[in-house]
């Protein structure tokens, strides 16, 4: 079918809040590039929010995915488990940095990661508060949509929020927000809202992902550890977005030398298969009764075979050195556009997870989401599919695979300097 006759199905079944924009559909894809339904070449620069760090069809994912096929597709794991299962839990307790001996369970997706972590997170402490930050986003189940810093389009048309989730600071120093002032928000949040012997944990991304790609820095995870020590409180660390390589480690956390007691990821960690991950020390993911946790499809044979594959990529292919030399192409790019254009402000890398802010004036750093919309736009037009981000709606983000050819990058790049130069 062609675009214009997908497009009218979309208009007359998918609802409207779950409805792309977008009026090109995609008919097949190979590593950081998609074609549509009409032929038309896209450079993916989205990968679909974070999801194909090693590319979209990576050979070895999509053979271990067959080769499942050819097995079990579902039993339930819950029923009669299997391998896949057991092998991608042994392989994360070894990789994720958690406090002592590590221990595992499987879901779907990141809000479903995040939902498991904070029954865990109760069921440990015997407390029900959990904190969160400005600009995180989480998911949109309902507890997630009240755990997300940012009010629409996740929160506005579904009624009251889950209570017993409050709000700290988020460490932005360009916008404002110091490390000491998010510190000081923080513990004023435990004293007038969140009593800490009511307060099972806090929950943060180490690098910002819908909020703006921004890092917290070493010093703060640090002392959101020893906070969370200090009252017996669980430091949850939410990686759905950050993880798997594309800060040049596998997680952002490891920057820090900081151990949480929970982790939660997803996205990339299959290459496109649906699932997600609780990791956590041995006593916490225990904590709970027989049966309190799982799902009709968590943690499934074809996901779980394609989760190992991409760890093995991942070890085969030195996928967190191209990450890292992925970051540095982007940052000297960036920089160089700072210097041209004048609306280019606060370029920021870590590994590849990387962003700059679209501003009306630098002195200021009046934030510019119309040019932001507008430079999305016309990089669709090209043949560019790029994303914006941020509290403000002005950061343009970077999630390409890391598996991106240089040829394909630069070509990429090029387009959003041409576009840059006609919009400005």
């Amino acid at each position: 079918m062609s675009n214009a006759e997908l497009n009218e199905l979309k208009q007359k079944y998918v609802a409207a809040g779950a409805a792309s924009p977008a009026t090109a559909f995609a008919d097949r894809a190979e590593n950081a590039e998609i074609w549509d339904a009409d032929g038309n070449r896209f450079i993916d620069f989205a990968g679909g929010i974070g999801v194909l760090n090693v590319g979209h069809r990576h050979p070895k994912v999509v053979a271990a995915v067959k080769a499942q096929l050819d097995k079990v597709m579902h039993t339930c794991q819950t029923v009669m488990p299997y391998e896949g299962y057991v092998k991608v839990a042994e392989k994360l307790s070894h990789l994720v940095p958690v406090r002592g001996h590590a221990k595992v369970m499987l879901a779907n997706s990141g809000a479903e990661a995040l939902e498991n972590a904070v029954k865990i997170a109760r069921a440990a402490t015997g407390r029900s508060n959990v904190i969160c930050f400005d600009g995180g986003y989480h998911g949109r189940t309902f507890y997630t949509m009240a755990m997300n810093g940012k009010v629409a389009p996740y929160q506005s048309d579904f009624g009251p929020m889950p209570g017993t989730v409050f709000r700290a600071p988020y460490p932005v120093p360009y916008h404002g927000v110091s490390e000491d002032e998010a510190l000081r928000g923080l513990k004023m949040t435990l004293k007038t809202d969140a009593n800490p012997k009511d307060t099972a944990a806090i929950v943060l991304e180490p690098v910002l992902g819908e909020g703006g790609f921004y890092p917290a820095s070493k010093s703060f995870l640090e002392k959101i550890r020893e906070i969370c020590d200090e009252h017996g409180m669980l430091m949850i660390i939410d990686e759905v977005q950050s993880g798997f390589g594309r800060t040049g480690k596998m997680f952002a956390i490891e920057h820090s030398g900081v151990e949480p007691d929970i982790m939660t990821m997803a996205k990339s960690m299959a290459d496109g298969m649906p699932i997600s991950a609780i990791v956590g020390t041995d006593k916490v993911m225990d904590a709970s009764g027989p049966n309190s946790l799982g799902g009709t499809y968590t943690g499934s044979p074809t996901a779980c075979a394609a989760a190992l594959a991409v760890m093995e990529v991942f070890e085969e292919e030195n996928i967190l050195e191209k990450s890292r030399a992925l970051g540095e192409k982007l940052a000297a790019r960036f920089g160089e556009w700072q210097t041209k254009f004048d609306c280019i402000d606060n370029v920021r890398n870590m590994g590849a997870m990387a962003a700059f802010e679209l501003v009306s004036n630098k002195t200021d750093r009046t934030p510019n989401p119309e040019l932001a919309a507008a430079l999305c736009k016309k990089a669709r037009e090209e043949g560019l599919i790029l994303l914006s981000c941020g509290m403000y709606g002005n950061t343009i983000r970077f999630l390409m695979p890391v598996t991106i050819e240089d040829s394909v990058l630069n070509e990429g790049l090029d387009i959003i300097e041409s576009c840059l130069e006609s919009l400005v």
